[in-house]
C-alpha cells in the first residue's frame, strides 16, 4: 500500500504530500556529527538536516523512528520502518536483503589508536593489538577479514561511543570507523589527549561499500526514486553544500 501511495504522489510532482509520513529508521546511539539526540531529546546532526532537506524537497512528510542498529535491517524488512537513513554503507551483502538509493556521502575508513601504539593502518601495524569496532557494521566485517588473521583481537561494541570510551580508558589499542566520526572524537578533550589518527585502511568496496545511501525494502522503487530525486535536488540547488559547510571544512560527497 505504501508503495502505491508513493507512486501516486510522485506522479503529481515533487510538491505532492504523502498520505502518511515515511518512517525513517535511526539508531538512538550517538554518532556525531551525523546523528544524535541532544539533551532535550531533539535529533541533531548533519545527516538529520540532510534527511529533512531531502524529504522537504519532494514535499514528503516523515518521522524518525529510533531502532537499535543491530536490528535496523530486520525492522525495515518487517515493515516497522520504511527506510534507513543512518550512515549505512551500500554493500553487496546488504543488497541481497534490501535496496538502496544513490549515495549521499562517501568518506574513508580510518584507524585511530592510542598515541604511539600502532605504526600503520594495516595487518602488520595492528598485529597483536585489540581493535574496537561497532557490531553489525562494515568495520566489523573489514577488521575480521583483514586484521584478525594477524593475531589482532577484534572487540565489538553496541555503539561507536562505547568503543571510543574503551580506547580512552586503555582497554583497547585502536578503533576502526568512518573518518568523519573519528575526527569528531579526536576533536574532544579526551580524544585529543589519548589518541591519534593512524591513517586510512586499504579500500575494499566489496566490504566497505560504495558510499552511504538510504536503505529501502526490496521492490519499494517509488520511495527509492523519491529519495534519489531529493538527493539530486538538494545537490543541484546548493542546499547540500550549505548544510555540509555547517559541519565540515570540505565536501564529504566523495568521487
Amino acid at each position: 500500500m505504501k508503495t502505491l501511495i508513493l507512486a501516486a504522489a510522485l506522479t503529481l510532482g515533487a510538491g505532492a504530500a504523502l498520505a502518511e509520513p515515511v518512517k525513517v529508521g535511526m539508531a538512538p546511539e550517538p554518532y556525531p556529527p551525523f546523528a544524535s539526540m541532544d539533551a532535550s531529546g531533539k535529533w541533531v546532526g548533519w545527516e538529520i538536516e540532510i534527511v529533512d532537506a531531502i524529504f522537504k524537497s519532494q514535499g514528503m512528510e516523515y518521522t524518525i523512528v529510533p531502532v537499535a542498529w543491530d536490528g535496523i535491517i530486520p525492522a525495515l524488512t518487517s515493515g516497522q520502518i520504511d527506510t534507513i537513513m543512518n550512515s549505512m554503507s551500500i554493500t553487496d551483502e546488504r543488497l541481497r536483503t534490501i535496496d538502496f538509493s544513490d549515495k549521499y556521502y562517501n568518506t574513508p575508513t580510518v584507524i585511530v589508536a592510542a598515541k604511539g601504539a600502532v605504526a600503520s593502518p594495516d595487518a602488520e601495524g595492528l598485529a597483536g593489538k585489540i581493535i574496537g569496532v561497532q557490531v553489525s557494521t562494515v568495520h566489523q566485517n573489514y577488521a575480521e577479514k583483514y586484521f584478525a588473521g594477524s593475531a589482532a583481537e577484534i572487540k565489538t561494541y553496541q555503539t561507536q561511543d562505547e568503543a571510543n570510551q574503551d580506547l580512552v580508558a586503555g582497554r583497547i589499542d585502536a578503533v576502526q570507523a568512518d573518518s568523519i566520526a573519528l575526527d569528531a572524537f579526536l576533536a574532544t578533550e579526551a580524544g585529543a589527549a589519548c589518541c591519534e589518527l593512524v591513517g586510512a585502511v586499504k579500500d575494499d568496496p566489496e566490504i566497505l561499500g560504495r558510499g552511504v545511501g538510504a536503505g529501502v525494502r526490496k521492490g519499494d522503487d517509488a520511495l527509492r526514486e523519491a529519495i534519489n530525486a531529493g538527493i539530486k535536488a538538494i545537490r543541484a540547488d546548493g542546499t547540500y553544500d550549505a548544510i555540509t559547510a555547517k559541519y565540515f571544512a570540505s565536501s564529504i560527497y566523495g568521487d
